[in-house]
């Protein structure tokens, strides 16, 4: 592996890694073209330890011996070696972690592979927030989940907030794509889930009672922030659960309750 200097944030070598601010932008670029940014050596360290891929990684020069053991299994991958003003000009920001890296985005996994031995998951549908997504996955990593799936519209884990945020457990916790409800319902019940929706209902089980008799296999469904689960999770569900609360206070916010609700029904 040589480093590869580059003085200019308009190099072409560099395309992955512009307009990092710009969300559409990476909204096009990512899924479609294949890629997601891993940020900082911990994280391209724990994405490259799950299998995936780097295409290329952008470090400052004081970060070259770190990066250079990083892609000793790689050594085709280039390393862009740029100034910090290079850095700035290039994201928009001050990459202050040590590295970026531009990665190959893995094929989603079938579902049936993702929770083959699986006896807790949790469902995310539909969130915009990529901190909450990553903190979710934080949460499903530290309190004992087996599987985090992600609904057709749900924010991309891979995006780069949700794996900074998530401490790199993206890559530590399976998770795929489940398609609309009218699909996925019938195939998480085929595989033995029952379907606990979190959400506030006139007919919900307190979760302290849920957990003290739950299923063998559970499926916690979590909705978007402010408008929570839609009518047909809500519709393919087999118990609705909620979390007590008190001080006049009615929900949490959708990770700090996946949290109290993993740390309940762990097993």
């Amino acid at each position: 592996m040589i480093p590869v200097r580059i003085e200019s944030a308009d190099d072409a070598r560099l395309v992955d890694y512009r307009d990092l601010t710009d969300v559409s932008l990476r909204r096009v670029l990512e899924p479609e073209g294949g890629l997601y940014i891993a940020e900082s050596s911990k994280v391209i360290a724990r994405a490259i330890a799950a299998g995936h891929r780097p295409r290329s990684v952008l470090v400052q020069e004081k970060w070259v011996p770190d990066s250079a053991a990083l892609l000793e299994g790689h050594p085709d991958v280039p390393l862009y070696v740029v100034s910090a003003e290079v850095a700035e000009g290039l994201t928009g920001y001050a990459v202050h972690r040590g590295a970026l890296a531009a990665m190959h985005r893995p094929a989603d996994r079938p579902l049936a592979e993702v929770v083959a031995d699986a006896r807790l998951v949790v469902v995310l549908e539909d969130l915009v927030d990529h901190t909450n997504v990553g903190a979710i996955f934080r949460a499903a990593a530290g309190l004992g989940a087996d599987a985090v799936l992600i609904s057709p519209r749900c924010a991309d884990p891979l995006y780069r907030r949700s794996v900074r945020v998530s401490m790199g457990t993206v890559f530590q916790v399976p998770w795929t794509r489940i398609p609309e409800w009218r699909i996925a319902g019938p195939q998480l019940h085929e595989l033995g889930f029952h379907l606990a929706a979190l959400a506030l209902a006139e007919n919900a089980v307190a979760l302290d009672a849920f957990a003290a008799s739950r299923p063998d296999r559970v499926a916690l469904l979590l909705g978007a922030e402010g408008d929570g689960l839609s009518r047909r999770a809500l519709a393919v569900a087999d118990t609705v659960v909620t979390i007590p609360m008190s001080g006049g206070v009615d929900s949490l916010n959708v990770a700090a309750a996946s949290a109290v609700a993993l740390w309940e029904l762990r097993t």
